[in-house]
């Protein structure tokens, strides 16, 4: 199984179209979760429920992962975020297009994902 040699434990039906996983390594996440399209996610990141597994975090589009984030609980993270490595994000953040980072997590700009993903679609559309 590719996922067991490459570190990764994501159930299907959990993203969307267009998820881009940067690196190879420990990636958990659970099967409540939902995380919309064109996600990058990168290693050592683990997105979990609290306590009763049925609260797990709603992610929207185009949303980055940075390395080493922990996302958890019955939270809903708007599209374009991007979230800094080594964040723990347990709260829910409702603005569009900002970045966050921290332990906890809070919002340090509103740059967001806006250049740091191409979405699936860009990329076939550029390349003929």
């Amino acid at each position: 199984m590719m996922s067991v040699r490459l570190g990764f434990s994501i159930p299907i039906n959990v993203f969307g179209p267009g998820l881009c996983i940067a690196h190879r390594g420990t990636i958990i996440i659970n099967k409540n979760v939902r995380i919309g399209d064109n996600c990058r996610i990168h290693a050592c990141t683990n997105i979990g429920s609290n306590r009763n597994e049925a609260s797990a975090p709603q992610i929207g589009n185009n949303v980055y992962i940075g390395p080493g984030a922990k996302i958890f609980g019955n939270i809903l993270i708007a599209d374009n975020i991007a979230i800094g490595a080594n964040s723990v994000v347990n709260n829910s953040f409702y603005e569009k297009g900002i970045s966050i980072a921290g332990i906890p997590a809070k919002k340090i700009s509103t740059k967001g994902s806006d250049g740091i993903i191409v979405a699936a679609t860009q990329i076939v559309k550029n390349n003929p």
